[in-house]
């Protein structure tokens, strides 16, 4: 038995997303767009799915964004530490101009795709075997008609979305996702391989503002945010 359907959600904006920092495992709160980020997309995926259950990283950025889907959904949240973003180690806290300026070898290292040494963070396979056996469990306590929602991370979720796909861990076909819009995959039917199928990536209420990074009716910012993203 499994879940139908995932849906692996990104939370909403945070300051240090603002401010094009690598946050990794460092517990920092939504600001007031991710909060208004995350109470639209809630609403909006609410008009498509029917989620049967709800679980969540225990960051607080990810619970919030979660509450709001929850609360609108009648559901309770399932928290669960192994849905937690990559860790970054030395590195989180920074921005793309500290680590071209302080760590720039490494850094070049991982612009390029590759695990730089000396940093103290998680490779992409730890980070994909934590994730899919969190979803995996949760997903194998529910019947094929049922939707798990996961809110998770950015790098967390494309991960643990390659791993699912059958991509090798070295893999980087997938852009960055937008704050609080998610993933979509179905469970194979039959004996084929790989046993979930991309439905979409990056979907949301993009419409519901001119530059959903921003928040509602505002201007367009750069797009600074590009340069720390794991190259996912």
């Amino acid at each position: 038995m499994t879940a139908g359907r995932l849906l692996l959600v990104r939370h909403g904006r945070t300051a240090y997303n603002s401010e094009a920092r690598l946050q990794g495992q460092v517990d920092i709160p939504l600001d007031a767009v991710g909060r208004w980020q995350a109470r639209t997309a809630a609403a909006r995926l609410l008009t498509r799915h029917e989620p049967t259950a709800i679980v969540v990283s225990d960051l607080s950025r990810a619970h919030e964004t979660a509450s709001f889907l929850a609360r609108a959904a009648g559901l309770d949240l399932a928290v669960d530490a192994r849905l937690r973003e990559r860790a970054f180690g030395l590195w989180e806290g920074l921005t793309g101009d500290d680590l071209r300026r302080d760590w720039a070898d490494q850094f070049a290292v991982w612009r390029a795709g590759g695990q730089p040494e000396g940093v103290g963070a998680e490779t992409r396979a730890e980070v994909a075997q934590r994730v899919r056996e969190g979803i995996l469990e949760h997903a194998s306590a529910l019947g094929p008609d049922d939707t798990l929602v996961v809110v998770s991370h950015g790098s967390a979720i494309s991960c643990a979305v390659g791993d699912l796909l059958g991509m090798p861990t070295d893999w980087h076909g997938f852009a960055g996702m937008l704050n609080a819009h998610w993933t979509e995959l179905v469970a194979t039917r039959g004996d084929f391989s790989p046993a979930w199928r991309m439905v979409g990536y990056n979907l949301g209420p993009t419409d519901a503002s001119t530059d959903w990074n921003a928040g509602p009716d505002t201007t367009r910012d750069s797009d600074a945010a590009a340069e720390t993203r794991d190259p996912d």
